[in-house]
């Protein structure tokens, strides 16, 4: 697999009930799609305790795709696909041994063009890629936080040239901490 990518940008965001949290979703869909040459393809890391918010995310990212159907977690099942819109939603919580995602043909998702949503990667051990995009969830109060880390070049340049959207999804609408 690749090194990890260097970190070019940091934003935080309050996030301030379950409803932001699937704009902020929204708004990383406008992102993924924007970034020209990006081919429908990216590794997006979901990082946060259990409840921080990381499936309401994911939620948000696919009804912006379009999906509107219900979006579960996971976590038994570690892969749940979105074939029609090429988005593959991963939950590594349960895995002991990296070793298991052998089981699900980890090395063939990881190759195919797709978007590739992660909960828990840092369990995944070296069978993944690094990040695309890296979005860190914390609870804070009755509300959340969010850390969105840019890591890789294809979104940093849609970020600053992508348009205003493309721009807004990046930045997260201005809500910066």
């Amino acid at each position: 697999m690749t090194a990890p990518r260097r970190s070019m940008d940091l934003r935080k965001v309050v996030l301030a009930d379950e409803q932001a949290t699937l704009e902020l979703g929204a708004e990383l869909a406008g992102l993924l799609a924007a970034a020209d040459g990006f081919g429908g393809d990216a590794v997006v890391f979901l990082r946060g305790e259990l409840g921080a918010g990381k499936t309401t995310l994911v939620r948000g990212i696919l009804r912006a795709f379009g999906f509107r159907g219900a979006v579960k977690s996971p976590t038994y099942t570690l892969l749940e696909p979105y074939d029609e819109y090429s988005v593959y939603h991963f939950d590594f919580y349960r895995i002991l041994d990296s070793r298991e995602l052998e089981f699900i043909g980890i090395d063939e998702h990881m190759a195919g063009a797709s978007i590739k949503l992660i909960e828990w990667p840092e369990r995944a051990g070296a069978h993944l890629p690094g990040p695309d995009l890296e979005v860190a969830l914390f609870v804070k109060g009755e509300g959340r936080c969010a850390e969105i880390r840019v890591r890789s070049g294809t979104l940093a340049t849609a970020c600053a040239l992508g348009g205003e959207r493309a721009r807004d999804a990046a930045c997260a609408v201005g809500r910066q901490q």
